[in-house]
């Protein structure tokens, strides 16, 4: 049975279930990541107690309250949306055209957003960088919301992260619809990256691609890293004669979409507190659609 009221949902618990799958089955149109997000900021009551733990055990009779008044929809910006949120860490989706994170003299960063997002939602915590997106990427990135899990994240981020893939744009048909970019990258003193088949004291990169499907000028490929670099996949698409569109400093065309064609759709990673493995994904941007 549901009841509710302006500020929240109230279950009656018919038979014993732990508390996650009981969410899931009576919130049937969100998500488990959502569903997370809402346990996690303590939005959910048993009994008239807030509890957060999803393995909670739920014995017939108890009520369950679900609040409606998210921190979350307080929070808009039009670069920047939370995805996920707990206690240690957020996870964001950004827009083309802001800097993950910049020097003081920035005006806007992706960073500085969650900074002040925490002050106005009274939490005592500030985003810590673990990855960064070039500005005119957009996707899905994941700050700390303090020091340790900041360091756990460094000590091991190629551990924690299972699966990261992006989509981009490129010019012209691959030869081969699949297959794995392998060079060491390293900036000139102009800071453009350029790319290397030998070591050149650069740091190795690994790229795999797949062609998604193409027009006679254009291919949306989707792309998976092994590795983390700056610039990789710019620079990487460029080594194949097929540059990002929208990218001029490593060889793209100009497009109609005043941006450059890549994002960072998917992000799965270990928890580095709870271990809870964490899967997430974004939709393409529309404007992709109309060139592929």
């Amino acid at each position: 049975m549901q009841k509710g009221n302006e500020k929240q949902t109230v279950f009656r618990v018919k038979q014993e279930e732990e508390l996650m799958p009981f969410l899931m089955r009576m919130m049937s149109g969100i998500s488990r990541n959502k569903l997370k997000s809402i346990l996690s900021n303590k939005l959910v009551q048993v009994d008239g107690k807030v509890c957060s733990q999803y393995n909670y055990l739920l014995r017939e009779g108890m009520s369950v309250a679900v609040s409606k008044q998210s921190p979350l929809r307080n929070f808009h910006n039009p670069y920047v949306r939370i995805v996920f949120e707990d206690k240690y860490l957020i996870v964001v989706e950004k827009r083309e055209g802001i800097l993950t994170n910049g020097p003081a003299v920035a005006k806007e960063t992706v960073q500085t957003v969650l900074n002040r997002y925490f002050r106005q939602s009274n939490q005592r915590c500030s985003a810590h960088v673990v990855h960064r997106l070039d500005r005119e990427t957009s996707g899905l990135l994941v700050f700390a919301k303090d020091k340790k899990t900041e360091l756990i994240f460094e000590e091991d981020w190629k551990g924690y992260v299972t699966d990261r893939r992006y989509v981009a744009v490129v010019s012209g048909v691959l030869e081969n619809p699949q297959g794995t970019v392998r060079s060491w990258l390293k900036d000139n003193k102009a800071y453009v990256t350029y790319s290397s088949p030998t070591d050149n004291g650069g740091k190795l990169a690994i790229t795999h691609y797949k062609t998604l499907r193409h027009t006679d000028d254009f291919s949306l490929v989707e792309l998976k890293l092994d590795t983390g670099r700056k610039n990789q996949i710019r620079v990487h698409m460029q080594d194949l004669g097929h540059p990002v569109v929208g990218d001029p400093k490593y060889g793209g065309v100009p497009s109609a979409m005043n941006r450059m064609a890549l994002h960072a759709y998917r992000l799965c990673f270990t928890h580095p507190v709870t271990h809870e493995e964490l899967k997430f994904e974004t939709d393409m941007p529309s404007s992709f659609h109309k060139l592929v």
